[in-house]
């Protein structure tokens, strides 16, 4: 009687911690967050996955398959992540060293005064277990389990930074070519500002042209050197951000930039089953589910804390009075404990409410992941095609912008046209031309950022 007693009142105590709610799966977190239309499908069925594709093969530019192992070797942020990982690897080899008992080997030696007025001695030698805990409830188990899933999340985080890294880098090396662009379109255009200068300075001294001629084909070169000032500090600002990504200073034999951007095109499209597939192959939504585990295993360790916590502690080894007779009598001990919390002031309820909380936070982060996974690929598609259009379009113009200022020259030298007219050209022409490097860079950019959304391989 006095047993079931004691039984059912654990059974009371344990109870405490109540009814655990029904925990959504990981599963159905995703289908949650899952958007109600899909991503069209592109490409053959055959089509590389972007995740499957190594960077070097996405991108074959030659100063990128110079800069981009530069950047996977010394890039600190990367060193961080990979640091991350070991530290993660010993939390869960500690972790699942709990589940085990630790075993010592000890000589101990004590001489202590009688009431007789003699010496008691006693000395021992041995193994020792002290404090094992049975883990008949799961807390240690759960506590593995957590710390196994945060060394998953570590290792995928260390995959999204060096996959972010690779795209950083290639987004880095385009903005150099667009500022190398923009800076022989400037040069150009200042050379062809000097010498509208010199016509107009020598028509004007000859009295055929205005001193308002002159102020303005003055005030257009001053233009263009203000333009050409703002593109070099643009430059250097771009290659420093360059040489943080690579981790040094960029190599002296790197090859030099043309200033002409070569759109990096992918070499996988998009198969069918997009949305599947960026679940699947994004390293960052790998990571968020498996913080979602870990916070599962916390529910469950929080919860085994309202349960008894057994501990067993013993030695067995050798005793004796004299030190000379140490190995010649075995002695053993054995002391089982039986903890069960009664009076804790809420300490554990608070650690399962806590656990709870973060297990709902790691569920938002992970739809939250998933729907921003989706808006990346979405964003990218439609951006594809657009920019596709509209550089054409800003091509075009260029082109015709050009033949205007050609048109321009020939009537003003002709007298027939202002030079008003030749400097608004000049002024289109130029503005045209800065929007086509800048539309250039961005559908190169854009290609990058397809690569980088669909979980691209590293």
């Amino acid at each position: 009687m006095k047993a079931a007693l004691s039984l059912i009142t654990l059974a009371l105590l344990a109870a405490c911690a109540g009814p655990e709610p029904k925990r959504p799966t990981a599963a159905q977190a995703a289908e949650a967050a899952l958007p109600a239309t899909s991503f069209p499908a592109q490409g053959g069925t055959g089509a590389t996955p972007a995740a499957a594709l190594p960077w070097a093969q996405a991108f074959q530019s030659a100063r990128l398959q110079r800069l981009i192992p530069l950047a996977l070797a010394n890039n600190r942020d990367l060193r961080v992540a990979v640091a991350s990982i070991e530290n993660a690897r010993a939390v869960a080899a500690a972790r699942d060293a709990d589940l085990w008992p630790t075993v010592n080997v000890g000589v101990s030696g004590s001489r202590t005064p009688n009431a007789s007025g003699g010496i008691t001695s006693n000395y021992q030698a041995g193994l020792q277990v002290s404090a094992y805990e049975l883990d008949l409830f799961g807390r240690l188990r759960s506590l593995d389990a957590a710390a196994q899933a945060q060394l998953l999340a570590a290792d995928a985080n260390q995959q999204a930074v060096r996959v972010s890294l690779v795209a950083s880098v290639a987004t880095a090396d385009i903005a150099l070519q667009a500022d190398e662009a923009l800076l022989k379109i400037t040069r150009d255009t200042l050379a062809s500002r000097e010498q509208s200068l010199s016509l107009t300075r020598q028509r004007f001294d000859g009295g055929i042209a205005s001193e308002l001629d002159l102020r303005a084909a003055e005030s257009a070169l001053q233009a263009a050197r203000v333009a050409l000032a703002q593109t070099q500090r643009q430059r250097a600002l771009d290659e420093n951000a360059l040489v943080l990504l690579v981790g040094s200073a960029l190599p002296t034999d790197l090859p030099a930039l043309t200033g002409q951007l070569v759109d990096f095109e992918p070499l996988a499209e998009l198969p069918a089953g997009v949305p599947s597939d960026v679940l699947t192959r994004r390293p960052d939504l790998r990571q968020a589910e498996a913080q979602l585990a870990a916070a599962d295993a916390n529910i469950d360790a929080a919860r085994a804390a309202f349960f008894p916590r057994i501990t067993l502690t013993g030695s067995f080894g050798t005793a004796s009075n004299q030190l000379s007779g140490l190995f010649k009598n075995t002695a053993w001990s054995f002391a089982p404990s039986l903890v069960q919390p009664l009076f804790d002031a809420g300490r554990n309820r608070a650690n399962l409410a806590q656990a709870r909380a973060q297990r709902d936070i790691a569920t938002a982060q992970y739809e939250r992941a998933i729907q921003g996974a989706f808006r990346d690929v979405a964003d990218a598609l439609a951006s594809r095609t657009l920019l596709a259009e509209q550089r054409s379009a800003q091509s075009a113009q260029v082109d015709a912008e050009a033949r205007r200022l050609a048109l321009a020259e020939e009537r003003y030298r002709a007298g027939i046209a202002s030079s008003l007219d030749v400097l608004d050209a000049q002024r289109s022409l130029f503005a045209a031309q800065q929007a086509l490097v800048q539309v250039q860079s961005l559908r190169a950019q854009n290609l990058v950022s397809v690569y980088r959304a669909l979980g691209g391989g590293a």
